[in-house]
């Protein structure tokens, strides 16, 4: 697991698990990440299935009630499949773009 913070933003990505054991060490460490915006890149398993990407529907829905962004980076399902409690992209620099939006929403008070 690579950890990266860029000032609000804080980047983890999956270097070595699987993605059910990758959610599984990130539940345990959510605690020192729920006050930044995260950008979870699954790029590194590309097995990833929607079954993995629905794993994280729970931490999804803790950070946007912390009124913080949380998207996942993967190119190997189809994003318009995706549940819309979660935000998927295939690229970091997708992510980053929509954490700006969203920092923006907040921030103008929608």
């Amino acid at each position: 697991m690579k950890v990266d913070k860029k000032g609000h933003t804080t980047t983890i990505k999956n270097t070595q698990y699987n993605t059910a054991e990758f959610h599984q060490k990130l539940m345990n460490e959510y605690n020192s990440y729920k006050g930044q915006n995260l950008i979870i890149d699954l790029t590194h398993d590309e097995s990833v299935s929607m079954n993995d990407v629905k794993l994280f529907l729970d931490l999804a829905k803790k950070h946007v009630k912390e009124k913080k962004s949380l998207v996942l980076v993967t190119d190997s399902i189809n994003c318009n499949d995706v549940p819309t409690q979660l935000t998927v992209v295939p690229t970091l620099l997708e992510a980053n773009d929509i954490i700006e939006m969203e920092e923006i929403e907040r921030d103008l008070g929608f």
